[in-house]
C-alpha cells in the first residue's frame, strides 16, 4: 500500500473487494478493518477515499466513505440521480398499484423516476392504448415515460440514452419486467444475463447476482435486482401525502394546513380528483396505502 490517497467512486463490489474509478482508471481495494469497527458498509456508487496499491498485483485499501446523498438497500447502490422504473405491459401483468408503490418508495429517497414500459408486443393495440392513456397522466405529474411498438425502437433507445449524461442511473422494477434485456439494448455488448418468466408464479427469477456500474453515454448505469413485490412502502402514515407530487402541488389550497386529503372539508386534492386533474387511480392507491399503513403493527427495536 502506498502513502498516496485518492478519491474516487466505487463501481464494483465483489467478495470483499471494492473497485474504485478515478478519471477512467480503476483501482482494486479492500476495506480497512476500522470500517467494520465503525459499522460502515461501502456501497457501489459511494465516493470514497483510498490508498492505491504500489504495484499491479498490490491491492489498495479503502479508507473512508464520504457522505451520501441517498442510498438503497435493495438494490444496494448509493448517490443515485435517477431511476428507470421498468414495468411490463404483460407477463407479469401491468399494475398501476405496483407502479405507484415504486414511485412512493423512490420519492422517499429523493430519486427522480422515469418509467419504461416493456413487452408492448405481448398485448393488443386496444390494451396498449389503454395503458398509454394512463402513462400520459404520469407525464403530466412529471414522470417521463418511454415505450414503443415494436419494442426497443432505435429512436426510443436514443431518447433513453440521452438521459444518462452526468448521472448515475439505476434500473429497477418488478422482477421479470425485462430490466436486463432493456440494458442489453441500451448498452450493446454488455450481454447481461436474462431469465425466463415463471408463468406459474407470474413473476420472474432473479438473474442479477451482483451490482456493478457501467459507463454509458456520459454517465453511469447499474443493472440491479428487481422486486417480485413491494409490500413495504417505507413511509409513515403522515408523510405518505408528501410522496405524491401532484398532491403537494395543490396542498397549499386546502383549507387545513395538515390536510390528509381524506375526510377534511374544502380539500383541494379531492376537488382535483373530482375535476379529473388528478388521476383517480393515483388517489385510490393513496387511500389503499393509507389503509395498509394504518394496519401495520408497530416495530420495536431491540436495545
Amino acid at each position: 500500500m502506498s502513502d498516496q490517497q485518492l478519491t474516487g467512486r466505487i463501481i464494483r463490489q465483489l467478495s470483499g473487494y471494492f473497485d474504485i474509478a478515478v478519471d477512467g482508471t480503476v483501482y482494486r481495494t479492500r476495506g480497512r478493518g476500522n470500517l467494520r469497527q465503525k459499522k460502515v458498509a461501502p456501497l457501489v456508487g459511494d465516493f470514497a477515499e483510498f490508498s492505491p496499491g504500489v504495484g499491479a498485483d498490490d491491492e489498495g485499501y479503502l479508507l473512508k466513505v464520504l457522505p451520501r446523498e441517498n442510498a438503497l438497500v435493495r438494490p444496494p447502490v448509493a448517490n443515485i440521480d435517477q431511476a428507470i422504473l421498468v414495468v411490463a405491459a404483460a407477463e407479469p401483468e401491468f399494475s398501476l398499484n405496483l407502479l405507484d408503490r415504486f414511485l412512493v418508495y423512490l420519492e422517499g429517497k429523493q430519486i427522480h423516476a422515469e418509467i419504461y414500459l416493456t413487452k408492448t408486443d405481448l398485448i393488443s393495440a386496444a390494451r396498449l392504448a389503454e395503458i398509454s392513456a394512463s402513462l400520459a397522466g404520469y407525464e403530466q405529474i412529471g414522470y417521463r415515460t418511454f415505450h414503443s411498438e415494436p419494442p426497443f425502437a432505435a429512436a426510443l433507445m436514443e431518447a433513453v440514452r440521452a438521459t444518462f449524461a452526468d448521472k448515475l442511473t439505476i434500473f429497477t422494477g418488478q422482477t421479470g419486467a425485462g430490466k436486463s434485456t432493456l440494458i442489453n439494448h441500451l448498452v450493446p455488448g454488455l450481454r447481461l444475463a436474462t431469465g425466463e418468466i415463471s408463468k406459474a408464479l407470474n413473476r420472474g427469477k432473479h438473474t442479477t447476482r451482483t451490482t456493478e456500474l457501467f459507463l454509458a453515454d456520459g454517465g453511469l448505469v447499474a443493472d440491479t435486482p428487481g422486486f417480485s413485490s413491494l409490500g413495504l412502502l417505507d413511509v409513515t402514515l403522515d408523510d405518505l401525502r408528501m410522496r405524491f407530487p401532484e398532491f403537494v402541488a395543490r396542498a397549499s389550497d386546502c383549507k387545513f394546513r395538515s390536510c390528509q386529503h381524506v375526510a377534511e372539508p374544502a380539500c383541494a386534492v379531492k376537488a382535483a380528483v373530482a375535476a379529473g386533474t388528478i388521476m383517480t387511480s393515483r388517489y385510490e392507491n393513496y387511500l389503499q396505502f393509507r389503509a395498509e399503513l394504518a394496519g401495520q403493527r408497530p416495530t420495536y427495536l431491540k436495545k
